[in-house]
């Protein structure tokens, strides 16, 4: 077995504060001399800019907790202040940020060290490794993890029921057994490139993204070989793969009433119907919802499964009215380059960007107000992840935001729902939300492939 699990080892360092080479590079940012930097060194709120005497010195997060944030009166007073605030930074020497996952108090952040760390309530809990294909995607089912890869594997891991700091690698997707299995049947091969063959269950690039379905019963994985496979959980058996694009497939999400969405690097967004066959799925498409020239590299659903987002190469947020019959609603214009992810959460939708930055939406309807430009990263947002905050006060939504970027560190947001819009006129002109259908100004800005390089994948 070529993939191990270890408890936490030393890693990461604390940062306090955007170090000086990091402003110097931030300046060179599309976004940075117009957004409010929310960063402890002009943060509304009071934070302990001293680490030698932080009871947090030895973590590798540095826990700030506003206080009194929402009767700072004199802070309301200016039109832009925001109580979404940067709560901790952690720098990692592993290596570029590619995938998050929260759950409760544990986060998951993969790298292209191909190490997964394990945090709880901000600090090291544990760690494991797999010895091929850099993290690109981490999913929470239960008491099971997935990893996506860029070696086109998929691997499952369960916490150890003697150690709960210990995760032990229990299989990879597709099985062993299954492979051998449709190894010998004539039936199981597909054609691809070069005149080639190969078993259909099997992933022939890298994963690009997983996702569960409404009851966590199924796992959808989408993948730069243009397909992607519907796994059953409880016994890790493929039951389909569709070819699903003309180019990589850089987005998949389950959503509602039984609809799978897939984004492509060919400019797609594609709808398609889930039905239930015997013991197995058959996907049917359904309809395009996007056709464009730039890659589609993002795709979120709200949890009240109302809307659908979509993020582009040319750093435009589309969306999706459910209750309208998917009717194209309107283009959040928060980037100026690349989306490279999407999150939602209660009426918020957060997207990252190559640009650095994090815009922060609140929906009513299906009206968007902008709420925040969050900076601080100075190297392309690759992931985020978001859960509830349990010590908000009672009547108000505030939520726990990680965002990881390729310049090796994971930042933790506190973000309100109840924060008051952006309102400078500078703000109000360049980052705007569209109700109905427009089109798309912003030049087409590629996204980032996993070795740096650039690409339309994901």
């Amino acid at each position: 077995m070529d993939d191990n699990g270890s408890t936490g080892q030393k890693f990461g360092r604390l940062k306090n504060s955007i170090p000086a080479e990091d402003q110097d590079r931030k300046s060179n940012s599309p976004l940075s001399n117009n957004s409010p930097r929310i960063s402890p060194e002009n943060s509304p709120f009071p934070m302990d800019g001293d680490s030698s005497s932080s009871p947090f010195k030895k973590s590798p997060w540095s826990s700030h907790m506003a206080t009194n944030c929402d009767n700072n009166s004199s802070a309301l007073e200016d039109s832009n202040f925001s109580p979404n605030v940067l709560m901790g930074s952690l720098v990692r020497e592993e290596g570029h940020i590619y995938s998050l996952a929260a759950s409760g108090d544990l986060l998951y952040t993969g790298s292209d060290s191909k190490n997964i760390r394990v945090w709880r309530n901000q600090k090291e809990f544990s760690g494991f490794k797999s010895n091929s294909g850099l993290v690109k995607t981490i999913v929470i089912a239960g008491d099971k993890i997935f990893t996506g890869h860029q070696d086109g594997k998929i691997r499952v891991w369960k916490v150890s029921k003697k150690n709960s700091s210990v995760h032990k690698r229990v299989g990879t997707l597709p099985t062993l057994k299954d492979y051998l299995k449709n190894s010998i049947k004539p039936s199981s091969y597909i054609e691809v490139k070069n005149s080639r063959s190969a078993i259909w269950l099997k992933h022939l690039d890298a994963i690009s993204c997983l996702s569960l379905n409404e009851d966590k019963t199924l796992l959808y994985s989408a993948s730069w070989d243009k397909t992607f496979k519907i796994w059953r959980i409880s016994d890790s058996k493929c039951l389909e793969s569709v070819q699903a694009h003309d180019d990589a497939v850089n987005a998949v999400v389950a959503g509602f009433d039984g609809l799978v969405f897939t984004g492509s690097a060919d400019g797609t967004v594609k709808v398609w119907r889930r039905e239930l066959q015997g013991k197995g799925t058959k996907h049917f498409f359904s309809q395009t919802l996007l056709k464009q020239e730039c890659a589609v590299t993002a795709l979120a659903v709200n949890p009240d499964a109302t809307m659908v987002y979509c993020g582009s190469s040319d750093g435009l947020v589309n969306f999706w009215n459910r209750e309208n019959h998917l009717s194209h609603s309107g283009v959040l214009r928060g980037h100026k380059l690349a989306i490279l992810c999407l999150v939602a959460a209660g009426n918020l939708v957060i997207s990252g960007s190559a640009d650095m930055g994090i815009s922060v939406w609140r929906r009513t309807g299906t009206e968007h107000v902008l709420l925040s430009m969050l900076t601080g990263h100075s190297g392309p947002v690759k992931c985020l992840a978001i859960e509830r905050d349990h010590e908000s006060a009672s009547g108000e939504k505030r939520w726990i935001l990680y965002s990881g970027s390729l310049d090796k560190s994971v930042k933790m947001w506190r973000i309100s729902e109840k924060a008051p819009p952006l309102t400078s006129q500078n703000h109000q002109q360049q980052y705007r939300s569209e109700s109905k259908r427009g089109a798309a100004t912003l030049s087409a800005a590629p996204s980032f492939s996993s070795h740096g390089r650039i690409s339309q994948r994901k």
